[in-house]
């Protein structure tokens, strides 16, 4: 457990100040209001995992037969990426609100709706070629 113990000083040691000793206690409001928008990422990423695990487990095949692992996979891949740059996405607006600075962008939006474009686009290819496949 001692690489265990490591990791944590380096993830907590990685050259910035623990959040809530930097700028200013802000209108509780806000603190909130990003920690709700946090468990919402997290709520988010937990829905794609069960999805990429129920599309794997009971859709019925495609035509294609490895159709649905690659929608359950690219679903918890992107579940996956949520789930790992959430906290991270959290401090640095937490950071920004007790500075007083602009929220920094983020990417994550972005990449979680083009990730679900992605799957969408396969899953009507699939079912697509299944129609005319005459598939059931």
């Amino acid at each position: 457990m001692e690489w265990l113990r490591r990791l944590r000083h380096q993830w907590r040691d990685r050259g910035q100040a623990p959040v809530r000793t930097v700028g200013t206690e802000p209108d509780y409001r806000f603190s909130l209001a990003n920690e709700r928008t946090f468990l919402a990422w997290i709520r988010t990423a937990l829905a794609l995992l069960a999805g990429g695990v129920a599309v794997v487990q009971l859709v019925p095949s495609f035509y294609i037969g490895w159709a649905r692992h690659l929608l359950g996979i690219t679903l918890i891949v992107i579940a996956i990426a949520i789930a790992a740059t959430s906290y991270a996405r959290w401090e640095r607006r937490e950071r920004a609100i007790r500075l007083g600075a602009p929220l920094p962008p983020s990417r994550l939006p972005l990449l979680t709706g083009a990730g679900i474009t992605v799957v969408m686009i396969f899953a009507l290819a699939f079912v697509i070629v299944d129609v005319a496949r005459g598939h059931r």
